[in-house]
């Protein structure tokens, strides 16, 4: 497996505070990768010592097969960390040709279609003094993308949208994985989001490594099968112990090759079954399960 980032033993101390506490981490090349944990867990430190705005106290970190700060792998790479800022009297079109210039990419840099595509073509025009936060954040991904990068890491990318602006930073970020061959690091508070839009996940707590692995197989952890079928208390009977009521249905703790006999022996009490899928956990839950968070999920943050 290639890897775009890698850390080993890195380590980020700030007085007695261990931001970063020897963290071993290794995010594959390819897909969408989500680092997740809540305030203080040492995403935010991560993704500067990775981009060179900070150093790391001990251990090593490499992007794009070079060390932190290497010219060459940086020239690979994009980022938008925190919300972004620009000269307000500019507009996002002049935004885009000024940063391409700065970057050395110049005419190569096609701005009109980084704006189609981040949903600013209507807006390419209008001075960013007047843009919305969920503005900023478009335009702010458009100039990571404007050097066409192999590896771009976003810090809350769909901060300050609205769900159909989601929508469309889900879209992006995908099309960006699987159509343009981008390795997309993101961080996002929203975990429905990460979950509907990661292939990977990291999840970090007070600077280590908690949890990481395909997202997939996490949520596929604890998985049952969740029958839409009735009487209930028939279909309770049934499953005894190991079934549980779950509103109108019944989440029953079977594994896959119990399921065609269960259903037969259903079938065979009487019981209509409407039907029959197979669930796991949500992404939520083993984040406050490997946090310990007791923050509703609206105001957990990842950094």
């Amino acid at each position: 497996m290639t890897t775009v980032i890698e850390t080993r033993g890195l380590t980020k101390t700030y007085g007695s505070v261990r931001a970063l506490d020897g963290l071993d981490l290794s995010i594959p090349r390819g897909g969408v990768y989500g680092v997740l944990g809540p305030n203080g867990a040492g995403k935010s430190t991560l993704f500067r010592i990775l981009l060179g705005l900070i150093r790391a106290s001990d251990g090593t970190a490499t992007v794009m097969g070079g060390g932190v700060g290497d010219l060459t792998a940086m020239r690979r790479m994009g980022s938008m960390i925190e919300t972004p800022r620009f000269p307000p009297y500019m507009t996002a079109r002049q935004v885009l040709r000024w940063l391409a210039l700065e970057h050395g990419v110049g005419a190569e840099a096609d701005v009109p279609r980084w704006l189609e595509r981040v949903g600013l073509t209507e807006a390419a025009d209008r001075k960013v003094r007047g843009f919305s936060v969920g503005m900023l954040q478009r335009l702010g991904v458009a100039a990571a993308l404007l050097s066409r990068p192999e590896l771009i890491i976003l810090d809350e990318p769909t901060s300050g949208m609205d769900p159909p602006g989601i929508q469309e930073m889900r879209a992006l970020i995908r099309s960006l994985a699987d159509h343009d061959g981008v390795t997309v690091v993101l961080a996002s508070h929203q975990l429905l989001e990460v979950q509907r839009v990661c292939d990977r996940v990291a999840i970090m707590n007070k600077g280590k490594l908690v949890r990481e692995g395909a997202v997939s197989e996490l949520t596929a952890i604890g998985e049952r099968l969740r029958l839409m079928a009735g009487p209930v208390d028939r279909v309770l009977a049934v499953l005894g112990a190991k079934g549980v009521r779950d509103g109108e249905a019944v989440l029953a703790d079977v594994s896959r090759a119990e399921a065609p006999a269960l259903i037969r022996g259903l079938v065979e009490q009487g019981v209509d079954i409407h039907e029959a899928r197979w669930v796991g956990t949500d992404l939520e839950s083993i984040f406050f399960t490997e946090t310990g968070s007791v923050q509703a999920p609206e105001t957990i943050h990842a950094g």
